[in-house]
């Protein structure tokens, strides 16, 4: 006998926290496919056994359940009550907008690894340039060391930052891995991950780079 039920009328949304959770590690893990294939959805498909079952790739509709209650008790996923569309249009359109409202200072910067900025707001066209390069060197060493970290210092966060005397950050870089791709979110002050915004950010790049 379950332990658990679906509520009725409810469709699956991933929380700003699971799509961090999902794109911040390339680690195979089923809670983190789960939210992946969500967020490659083009609408928050709705809440049923069925459904969880083909998003899960679940072994049991029992295994799903659990899978789903463990998920909601991380905070990774949400039930809403009408099923939201993933915003049209183009990345270069859609992606600035939502750059800006995930930072304090509104200066954000998306950039691959290769060093190439894809989207930017509130930096200059010169400094977002200097920061992608940056960015693609950090990262390179974040991949080298990533063992290190992990394995030997414990050290589960993948992002790096320059801080000021007082430790706070000044400038954060945030590994992120969508599909095959991984990109580097640079962030001016204190990053507001915890938004609605975010969301839409990782839905975007998930529809044009995961499937």
């Amino acid at each position: 006998m379950r332990k658990h039920v679906l509520v009725d009328g409810l469709f699956i949304y991933p929380t700003p926290i699971g799509c961090y959770y999902a794109v911040s590690s390339i680690a195979d893990e089923k809670p983190r496919g789960f939210i992946q294939r969500l967020l490659q959805l083009t609408s928050t498909p709705v809440l049923n056994i069925e459904t969880l079952v083909d998003l899960m790739d679940a072994e049991s509709q029992d295994d799903a359940i659990e899978l789903l209650y463990l998920c909601q008790k991380m905070g990774w996923i949400q039930g809403v009550k009408k099923s939201i569309k993933f915003p049209d249009g183009a990345l270069d359109v859609l992606l600035p907008p939502l750059l800006d409202k995930i930072s304090e200072t509104g200066n954000v910067l998306l950039s691959d690894t290769q060093g190439f900025h894809l989207a930017c707001s509130g930096f200059t066209h010169e400094m977002a340039e200097q920061l992608s390069a940056i960015s693609a060197e950090i990262e390179t060493v974040h991949k080298r060391r990533l063992n290190l970290m992990e394995n030997q210092l414990t050290i589960d966060s993948h992002a790096w930052a320059i801080v000021d005397a007082f430790g706070s950050s000044q400038l954060g870089f945030w590994p992120i891995f969508i599909g095959d791709n991984q990109f580097v979110i640079t962030v001016s002050g204190i990053p507001h991950f915890n938004r609605s915004d975010f969301v839409t950010l990782i839905w975007a790049l998930s529809i044009r780079y995961a499937q």
